[in-house]
């Protein structure tokens, strides 16, 4: 039977139970919107089974590359997604919607006061040591007007749904908002999973909302085709995946401090192109590390000098540095009478009530009520009676709430006292069953093109994993959930691409930043030199790196593939070259990340895969950032790397563009490819080479069914020397590889308008000619060693020319700021 003829049954029993078990405070039990029970009858329609439904889902999560790092944890997580959205109607969403539309101006307005004129502070509506008492407000930026004349570009804020269907404020972000991504992702995961829910329950779509922001952010710019970034701290960052997911959707470069130069009053970024202008950056850094000059003077991930360019209002920053200071939990204490001072009415989303102790009245309301209350942090920073942050009061110990009366007293202004909000809860599956769990939803709104504030349709919905729990934070064991904002009125399809006929065709595929290119450019050479390793161990015990295998190769042959290995430092010399020494050698040479394995190799390698996701495809993402093979034999290990490195290969190969960072990609398998291949034919194609050494190379050239096809008779060295050295149809000869090498910097971009070869071309041009010019039967140990230098100096060179080098001078002779 078709499961999509018994989903209406499937759905009304998963229904009946989760009713018989959640409370009237859900908001499916509690409702009889019929919304609920069309989702849970696509989701029957589709998965055999509830458990079925999240690894469904869970798995096209992954398929996006969806992932986030807890902080002090080195590998990222799983984004867990639930496979049952929160679905909230037209009519609920129109009121969050306004409510949040009213916050942000309000917010803004209030931003706009403390770094402008400060009536607000002078006439006694906010305290001055709200201000003054939060690290994140910086002064620097009081009486700075902002590019674009908006404090606030992009905002978020999250909610609460309490018992009675009543949405109140959590907490307002207003630094560095994050989860619009995750939103996004929730959405394309959900909806490869519920294909009919879009038009069956005509859901709201993101991208109208993200095309408004990203022409928000550009008509703030001086310029009428803006070139906008969105900066990051980096791949370490826990929100990276999202953010490196968001700049590909809006079609941001993705830069950090470091691709950028301020340079008489203009924000550049460094390209292999040389220094291009930049308009607008949408920051996911802290505002105190933006500028080591303007404010925190350590910081080594900031842009020297973009503070004064942003004074200058020659580049628009989303959002102004020192939004921050209202994200402090103190200032909602104020924000509903302020409401009542700057709009002239109340706020429609309501405030948690909470209590700033820098008022003795509220202190000691606080002290008073303090077990029906979570006590937090004023400002953000733990102050000294909170070591681990916000607590219930009734959940201290004797000797924690001592402690926190002690400096309640001594700092009563470093304390806010909140309400304690119980939390409707919503369905999400738990094993094989739905289960109710409470939840927050984060909502997001953002200026559009005319500087009006839109609001995303929905968000993401934050679940925690204790039926009782007062709020969600994300986290081992919790999930997120999309957030469908459904109605009667069908929705328009939108997308971010443009109509088929209204965009200018070109074939340049936009700005290379330098970090990038140098990026591409070492992922090549890691993968180049972790097959080669790879293949010197294999060939090094025979073609058998299993525990019974042995060395077939002659003794004077494996002590050169020792050599071989040992010198690229991926393991110390075995005390012998018997079988099981060689064996453990190899091991080492494979797997111990304590040496330049082929295991740390791979780890480079991953690590700039996580630092290139906006350019990378999902499969190569995945290929990169597999673990490293578990299989119980070393030769099955082996060759599951082996696959992996001919996977990856193939898709650079036929599946990347042939753009600038294509060419820098190939280009770094080419300079390791030829290294390696000048030393291997110095090692063992040299004059008196055994049988077992033209072997050997051919297998390192991986040209042994080349080699066979074209000399049926046997080993000559001159002909496998020619094969694997000189012939430049050989795509595994070191010919063809300077050959390539020379190609790819002949087409990549130059600097002045002379037409002249620059130095790292030169150098290729010269190594080119210098193997093409040889005969094999001369070739020598010398001229391979003086090919093996040049490549190294033309590497050098190429990282001068291209890649950021610190202390080399940003501008070069000839360059033109674009």
């Amino acid at each position: 039977m078709d499961p999509s003829e018994d989903s209406p049954a499937q759905a009304a029993a998963w229904i009946a139970a989760y009713r018989a078990a959640a409370g009237r405070a859900d908001v499916l039990a509690g409702s009889n919107d019929p919304a609920w029970t069309a989702m849970l009858e696509e989701l029957a329609a589709v998965a055999s089974n509830l458990a079925h439904a999240r690894e469904r889902v869970q798995r096209h999560a992954a398929d996006i590359g969806t992932g986030f790092r807890i902080i002090g944890e080195t590998d990222e997580r799983p984004w867990p997604v639930s496979p049952v959205p929160l679905l909230i109607d037209t009519r609920e969403w129109a009121a969050i919607e306004a409510g949040v539309k009213q916050r942000a101006t309000l917010l803004e307005t209030i931003l706009a006061d403390l770094y402008g004129p400060g009536d607000l502070v002078r006439q006694g509506h906010i305290p001055a040591a709200l201000a003054t008492g939060s690290p994140y407000f910086l002064r620097p930026m009081v009486g700075v007007t902002p590019p674009g004349g908006h404090h606030l570009s992009f905002v978020a804020f999250d909610l609460a749904r309490g018992p009675d269907g009543e949405w109140r404020v959590l907490a307002d972000h207003l630094r560095n908002p994050a989860g619009a991504g995750y939103a996004l992702e929730n959405r394309l995961a959900v909806s490869r999973t519920l294909g009919g829910l879009q038009s069956r329950l005509n859901v709201q779509r993101h991208a109208p909302f993200f095309a408004a922001f990203r022409a928000g952010l550009a008509a703030q710019c001086r310029r009428a085709d803006p070139r906008i970034g969105l900066l990051t701290p980096g791949r370490f960052n826990p929100s990276y995946p999202e953010q490196a997911h968001l700049a590909r959707y809006l079609g941001l470069l993705l830069v950090e401090g470091a691709d950028l130069a301020a340079i008489e009053g203009q924000v550049y970024v460094r390209t292999v192109a040389g220094l291009k202008r930049i308009d607008a950056l949408w920051r996911r850094l802290d505002p105190r590390m933006l500028d080591p000059l303007a404010f925190d003077s350590h910081s080594q991930i900031g842009v020297p000098g973009l503070i004064d360019a942003y004074v200058e209002g020659q580049v628009v920053i989303a959002n102004a540095p020192g939004a921050g200071v209202l994200e402090s939990p103190a200032f909602s204490a104020f924000l509903p009478a302020l409401a009542g001072q700057i709009l002239g009415e109340p706020l429609t989303l309501p405030t948690i009530a909470t209590w700033w102790c820098g008022g003795p009245a509220q202190a000691a309301h606080v002290a008073e009520h303090l077990d029906q209350m979570l006590i937090a942090p004023a400002f953000g920073p733990r102050p000294l009676g909170l070591p681990d942050g916000a607590r219930t009061g009734a959940s201290l110990s004797a000797e924690g709430r001592a402690a926190l009366i002690a400096d309640m007293a001594k700092r009563p202004q470093d304390y806010v006292g909140q309400e304690m909000v119980r939390l409707s809860t919503m369905p999400v599956v738990i094993d094989d069953r739905l289960e109710p769990r409470p939840f927050t939803l984060r909502v997001f709104a953002a200026r559009d093109g005319e500087g009006n504030w839109t609001v995303l349709p929905g968000g993401f919905g934050r679940i925690g994993d204790h039926p009782e729990a007062t709020a969600a934070m994300i986290g081992e064991g919790l999930w997120s959930a999309d957030v469908c904002i459904h109605g009667p009125e069908p929705v328009a399809p939108m997308s971010l691409l443009a109509a088929p006929d209204s965009l200018h065709v070109r074939r340049n595929p936009g700005t290379l930043p330098s970090r990038v290119a140098d990026n591409f450019y070492w992922l090549g050479r890691y993968l180049e030199r972790g097959e080669a390793l790879l293949a010197a161990i294999r060939v090094m015990l025979g073609n058998s790196i299993d525990v019974d295998g042995g060395a077939a190769l002659d003794t004077r042959t494996v002590g050169r593939l020792v050599g071989l290995i040992t010198g690229a430092g991926a393991a110390p010399h075995p005390d012998s070259l018997h079988r099981a020494a060689l064996t453990q050698f190899a091991r080492t040479a494979m797997e111990d990340e304590g040496w330049h394995s082929v295991a740390r190799i791979n780890r480079l390698a991953r690590g700039i895969s996580e630092g290139s996701r906006d350019r990378l495809s999902a499969d190569m993402v995945r290929l990169l950032e597999a673990p490293f093979p578990s299989h119980v034999g070393m030769l099955d290990r082996a060759g599951s790397l082996q696959r992996r490195y001919a996977a990856i290969a193939g898709l650079s190969a036929e599946h990347m563009v042939r753009t600038a960072a294509w060419r820098f990609h190939d280009l770094g398998r080419r300079v390791e490819r030829a290294t390696a291949l000048a030393r291997a034919t110095r090692l063992f194609g040299m004059a008196g080479a055994s049988a077992d050494d033209l072997s050997t190379l051919l297998d390192l050239a991986n040209s042994q069914i080349s080699y066979r096809q074209r000399y049926p008779t046997g080993l000559a060295r001159v002909a496998v020397v020619d094969l694997v050295a000189l012939d430049p149809n050989n795509p595994r000869a070191l010919a063809y590889q300077t050959a390539r090498i020379a190609d790819c910097l002949s087409r990549l971009p130059v600097l002045s308008d002379d037409d002249m070869a620059e130095p790292q071309q030169a150098q290729a041009i010269a190594i080119r000619a210098a193997v093409e010019t040889q005969d094999a039967r001369t070739l020598d140990a010398d001229m391979l060693g003086d090919v093996e230098r040049r490549l190294g100096l033309l590497s050098e060179a190429i990282a001068r020319r291209y890649f950021l080098q610190g202390a080399e001078p940003l501008r070069a002779g000839g360059l033109t700021l674009a």
